[in-house]
């Protein structure tokens, strides 16, 4: 990699920590370690990280307690867990919390590499055309990840929130599966993720986009029973040659 990507890797135990700092290094990364929550979330905070990877069981401060805490002051820093604790309220915590994804342990070095590209997937080398999707009085920027409101306010988007509502805009007026938005947002093409992952996400972003908006505003994502979601009907899409569509 011309500029390596800085990745933290919060894990208390000595052993896993150094066999994933190996495999990042040699997959050609630069990680940072931190063996408590309090190292990590102070690690992870600096300028020029690029993901972190976060141990739930930590000493000094738990894992969910570094995720809620970086989902303030880095609220778009990518995060994935890593985590023995492999059951569905777990899961659903760590993805309702702001994970962009969950892997349980034990995993393998590939499979954990695997998952880290996806995220990272948005390089510098291969940038992506910034869309942005207007929907009454809001406007989502998705190359900043932001929702842009008309006095001025802006929230902050995660890298998948931001992925998902691109994706079903460079597809509107068509159902976009959960199993395409696992394959084009998360990179990952062989099920390993939960598609419950990605209703997680839908339910928060729903919850973002709404914000303390009319009970009427009309929908921004819309659930197609049995299929996956779609972009609302009345959600105008610019590009960043200046097209609209919508």
């Amino acid at each position: 990699m011309a500029d390596k990507r800085t990745v933290v890797v919060v894990e208390d135990e000595d052993a896993i920590r150094r066999g994933i700092v190996d495999a990042l290094r040699s997959a050609g990364y630069e990680p940072v370690e931190a063996a408590d929550g309090q190292v990590g979330l102070a690690e992870a905070q600096r300028a020029g990280v690029d993901l972190v990877l976060l141990d739930l069981l930590l000493p000094k401060l738990d894992g969910f307690d570094v995720l809620e805490q970086l989902r303030v002051t880095r609220p778009s820093l990518p995060v994935i867990i890593l985590s023995a604790r492999g059951s569905e309220d777990d899961r659903v915590r760590g993805l309702r919390g702001g994970a962009d994804d969950y892997v349980v342990k034990p995993f393998s070095a590939r499979e954990l590499l695997a998952r880290v590209h996806a995220v990272l997937r948005r390089s510098p080398e291969r940038p992506e055309p910034v869309l942005r999707i207007r929907v009454a009085e809001k406007e989502v920027d998705c190359g900043r990840r932001e929702i842009c409101l008309n006095n001025g306010q802006r929230i902050a988007l995660s890298e998948m929130e931001a992925g998902i509502l691109q994706q079903l805009a460079a597809h509107a007026g068509r159902v976009v599966s959960r199993e395409e938005l696992l394959s084009s947002v998360w990179g990952i093409r062989d099920g390993v993720v939960e598609t419950r992952a990605i209703d997680m996400h839908i339910t928060r972003l729903r919850q973002k986009l709404r914000g303390d908006g009319p009970d009427d505003e009309p929908e921004w994502i819309v659930t197609v029973r049995g299929k996956g979601y779609m972009l609302g009907p009345e959600a105008v899409t610019v590009t960043d040659d200046g097209a609209v569509e919508g």
